[in-house]
This record gives structure tokens, C-alpha cells and sequence, in this order.
């Protein structure tokens, strides 16, 4: 089993854009942070960007086998893939879908801020980078 934490840091309403992800697999954590692709944009879309980046990561490195509890603190984000809809994101819906589809079973479940520090100082961390 493997858990994933996503957030998103963006400064300005769009503005720059850091992505912040913490992953706990086999009692280890990795910590992944990195500017996003397309540096401006809102924080709804850098929550879609930090989920993608983290799906990514566990696509590249991880089985599909493998049963993956996914927590972030977007309610736009966790309502999205529960419904599989969302009015204003559907693209990047659809591209995360993409990464959810190659692990047999993803939970997503959404937790209050408080919750998801580490993925939130990484995608600070990310941020500070931007020039």
C-alpha cells in the first residue's frame, strides 16, 4: 500500500506555481517538490498540476498493483475524481484519470490543511525556487 499527499503553492491568483508531494511506500517517505510546467496559474489548477505530478512519479516507479490512498486537502480536486466530473477542470481531470487508471485500486479522500504540512512546505519549497 501506498499513500501520496499533494498540494499546491501558488502566489498571486494566477501567479507562480510550486507542487509539493510526500509518498510513504514500503516504510519509507520520498519528498518530491518542483515548479510547475506551466509556471502561472490559479490554485485550483496548481492542485490538479501537484496530483499529476505525484501520480507520475508513482506511474514511473511503483506497480500498478499496488493500492494507493490518496490524500489532498482540494475539495475541488477530491470532489472531482469522486464524481468524475468537475465544471472547470475537466482536462486536467481527464489527465489525471489517466495516472489514476494504471493502479488497480486509488482512494482518494480529502483532509483539512492541517493534515498535509509536508506536501504544503514542499510545494512552498517549490515556490521560493521560481524566480
Amino acid at each position: 500500500m501506498i499513500k501520496i499527499y499533494t498540494d499546491a503553492a501558488t502566489k498571486g491568483n494566477p501567479g507562480p506555481t510550486g507542487l509539493g508531494v510526500v509518498i510513504i511506500a514500503n516504510h519509507e517517505q520520498i519528498q518530491l517538490s518542483a515548479p510547475a510546467e506551466l509556471q502561472m496559474m490559479d490554485n485550483h489548477h496548481g492542485e490538479f498540476a501537484a496530483a499529476q505530478f505525484g501520480f507520475k512519479y508513482l506511474s514511473d516507479h511503483f506497480s500498478k498493483n499496488e493500492t494507493v490512498l490518496f490524500y489532498t486537502d482540494s475539495r475541488i480536486l477530491s470532489d472531482a475524481i469522486g464524481k468524475n466530473y468537475t465544471k472547470h477542470y475537466q482536462n486536467e481531470l481527464n489527465k489525471l484519470n489517466d495516472l489514476l487508471q494504471n493502479f488497480t485500486t486509488v482512494v482518494t479522500q480529502w483532509i483539512p490543511e492541517q493534515q498535509n504540512h509536508g506536501a504544503h512546505n514542499l510545494a512552498n519549497q517549490a515556490l521560493r525556487k521560481i524566480k
